[in-house]
């Protein structure tokens, strides 16, 4: 009778663990969606509803903008990025492996610090109009011609030239798994390299190319510093308009739920672009790409074509920051950058720690369930990650605002402590914007990393008595380590770099690195704010790094 309950203990217990998994993993799925269901709701319930005001007014101008930003940036980065991945997989040229890598850089410089560094480059005051009047002997703007700086076409140059490094990564990748066959036909029946590239290159790797640039387009409509310092009113700068100087939270919610079905349309584009991205082929039959080497004034076009976006979207922002940096070294030590240093590490640390752990409960316990309903909750919970940070503010700050102030109050009654907002007044509503714009990264790479593990290890380790909670523990946790690591870096550094989002959520007299740069070029004291710059391009470098190394080892084992 004792070895039967013995032997009945073990198995209730494996029951109740495996059935906890998936209720952590819903209430997980749930607390990511909650959001975006929140901006629905404000927006088709306002306070005062302004939307026939903002449909007479503002918002055609609002999203013709956004428009023609999303399909500008989204045309120069097709191009660009398309043409440099085909040059450096087809073509040996002058520093060709170096561009390889180099090419990446731009990630690392988000758009707005690339914004304050070209306006402080071409500006009136700036070294190159400078240099322009004392080699001809101008006196003043009236006696030259210069473009406007601060303009549409020079947000659109500054994030183009970011943002293209999506869309080269993306068709570079695709151009490699190609077979180098049908490319070789071409050559053969005398088709010109122009023609070989638009008849050939282009149609094997386009969804590839619409995937980039319908990420591109995402980060476009989300962008608020760029647009902002340039003076370009788009859908997001609206956001901060109609709520921060007109007060009014509903119309703010509607015009985000405009941006979010912009975003959902680029969202379909992409996935259609992900679905179609890879051509199938006999492996026995696929072909190696043999680079041409190029020669003449050939090689230095190529080289030219690769330098120019690598020289405006990395070596411009960096040279101007660091510049400054050097002629300010005082601004290191000012307490305001130590204090904002502080403030991101916490922040960003804290989100991308419970990004990942959250990320590991849900894509855990979604496998554990086996519910196709529980299944389907996986990809919804990447949405946050297409919301852009001025959209996920309004949708955290209004109901996170309310149960602050209904905790206080209760907590009050109850006690008579006056507890203060302990929500909206500390950095936990930033932590929890962090968590929910890029649980998508982390969840993918945790996702990926058990989908490698064979099933007959937790098999097996389930079989000898390890309840679900060991299993993931000593199974599972060593073997997805570096995935691990790779997922609180990536979360880490896009914290780091998220403007919109912080400027939103932040307590009174709070600056992260990215805030506190927004600032000071803001107020045009770009030497201040070139050490908080220099701080967030050093930490985006690293996620770059690590992006390249793992591209790099792919292309190795696809050797």
């Amino acid at each position: 009778m004792n070895a039967q309950k013995t032997i009945k203990q073990p198995v209730s217990g494996k029951k109740l663990s495996i059935e906890l998994w998936p209720v952590l993993a819903v209430a997980i799925a749930i607390m990511v969606i909650l959001p975006i269901v929140s901006v629905a709701w404000i927006a088709f319930f306002p306070a005062d509803n302004i939307w026939p005001h903002l449909l007479r007014t503002t918002l055609p101008r609002y999203f013709l903008n956004s428009l023609i930003l999303m399909l500008s940036v989204g045309m120069i980065t097709a191009v660009v990025g398309t043409g440099a991945a085909w040059l450096i997989v087809m073509y040996r040229f002058p520093a060709s492996r170096l561009f390889e890598w180099l090419l990446l850089l731009p990630l690392a410089v988000p758009a707005y610090i690339g914004a304050y560094a070209i306006v402080d480059f071409l500006e009136y005051a700036g070294p190159v109009q400078t240099a322009l009047r004392e080699v001809f002997g101008w006196n003043s703007s009236r006696d030259y011609w210069f473009p406007q700086i601060r303009s549409m076409n020079s947000a659109i140059l500054v994030m183009s030239m970011s943002l293209f490094p999506y869309v080269y990564l993306l068709a570079r990748t695709a151009l490699r798994e190609q077979s180098g066959g049908a490319l070789e036909v071409a050559r053969t029946l005398g088709i010109g390299p122009l023609e070989r590239f638009w008849r050939v290159g282009v149609p094997l790797v386009r969804p590839a190319i619409a995937a980039g640039v319908a990420v591109v387009m995402m980060e476009t409509v989300s962008d608020f510093g760029t647009v902002e310092f340039f003076a370009v009113q788009t859908l997001t700068t609206g956001i901060f308009t109609v709520w921060l100087e007109a007060n009014n939270a509903g119309g703010a919610a509607q015009i985000s739920g405009v941006v979010l079905l912009l975003v959902l349309l680029l969202v379909g584009l992409e996935k259609t672009g992900r679905k179609n991205s890879r051509f199938h082929t006999n492996a026995r039959q696929t072909r190696k790409i043999e680079r041409s080497t190029l020669q003449g004034s050939v090689k230095w076009m190529a080289f030219a074509l690769c330098a120019i976006p690598f020289l405006i979207g990395f070596i411009l922002p960096v040279g101007v920051m660091i510049s400054h940096a050097i002629e300010n070294t005082d601004y290191w030590a000012n307490t305001d950058l130590l204090r904002a240093l502080l403030n991101t590490v916490t922040v960003g640390g804290i989100a991308a720690l419970t990004t990942v752990l959250a990320a590991i409960v849900l894509v855990y316990g979604v496998r554990l369930s086996k519910r196709p309903w529980l299944q389907k909750l996986l990809p919804m919970t990447t949405i946050g990650y297409a919301a852009p940070g001025a959209v996920l503010g309004v949708a955290i700050l209004i109901p996170l605002a309310y149960a602050d102030n209904l905790l206080a109050d209760t907590v009050e009654w109850a006690t008579g402590v006056d507890i203060g907002l302990v929500l909206t007044g500390t950095g936990f509503a930033i932590i929890l914007a962090y968590s929910v714009r890029f649980f998508a990264i982390a969840q993918g790479a945790i996702d990926g990393a058990m989908g490698r593990i064979p099933p007959s290890l937790p098999m097996a380790a389930r079989s000898l008595g390890n309840t679900s909670g060991s299993t993931l523990r000593n199974i599972y946790a060593p073997l997805i380590r570096g995935s691990i690591a790779t997922a609180l870096l990536l979360v880490f550094v896009d914290s780091v770099k998220e403007l919109p989002a912080t400027l939103l959520l932040r307590p009174f007299n709070f600056n992260t690195l990215s805030t506190l740069v927004y600032e000071q070029a803001s107020l045009e004291n770009i030497g201040q704010a070139s050490p908080a710059a220099l701080l967030v391009i050093a930490m985006g470098m690293s996620a770059v790094l690590l992006l390249a190394k793992s591209n790099k080892n792919q292309v190795g084992e696809n050797k």
